[in-house]
């Protein structure tokens, strides 16, 4: 059984019965391992929790990768990379949503803020800032501060729109992505 295999019997495991109802022996189970087997390999659900996380992270900046490295307008780039935190959050939807309050130890860092981790908001500040001096985005602020709370906006509620109110990607996508530009756009 290899690492991969295990962290994607955790996610299924996460996404069927939640973050705090899942156990090893559940995990286990789903991997086709037994419960020791994970305890020899000194597997947590904190440290599955953590792999999970960087393989989001890693398919989150493959995404944005695009936005970041095209010739447009910030404009049309902010638009790029905001269909794609849609599908990003789309593609993790049932482990974000099973996740309930533990996504704040996986999306915030430490400190009396508890600001969005830099990882997850650079790629948005540069694509705002190249927006800025383009003149297709307007200036409103330090461009990391714009792109934690577009990160956010668009994130958290596209979540919301998909599962509280059953929307279908494509609309929570688009209604997201042109309420954000209107605020954003010069």
């Amino acid at each position: 059984m290899s690492e991969v295999e295990v962290i994607e019997a955790a996610a299924r495991v996460f996404a069927r019965d939640g973050y705090e109802r899942a156990t090893l022996e559940r995990i286990a189970q789903e991997a086709g391992v037994s419960r020791v087997t994970l305890h020899r390999r000194g597997v947590s659900k904190e440290a599955l929790l953590g792999g999970l996380a960087e393989r989001a992270l890693d398919r989150y900046r493959a995404a944005l990768w695009p936005a970041l490295t095209s010739r447009g307008t910030g404009r049309e780039r902010l638009t790029e990379a905001l269909h794609a935190l849609c599908r990003s959050a789309e593609e993790h939807r049932p482990l974000l949503e099973a996740l309930g309050t533990r996504r704040d130890d996986v999306f915030h860092e430490e400190g009396e803020e508890r600001m969005t981790r830099s990882f997850f908001v650079e790629p948005l500040a540069r694509i705002v800032g190249d927006g800025v001096r383009d003149g297709t985005l307007r200036d409103a602020g330090p461009p990391e501060e714009r792109a934690t709370v577009l990160f956010n906006l668009v994130g958290w509620t596209y979540l919301h729109l998909r599962s509280g109110h059953g929307w279908p990607p494509e609309r929570a996508t688009q209604a997201l992505v042109d309420v954000a530009l209107d605020g954003a756009a010069a």
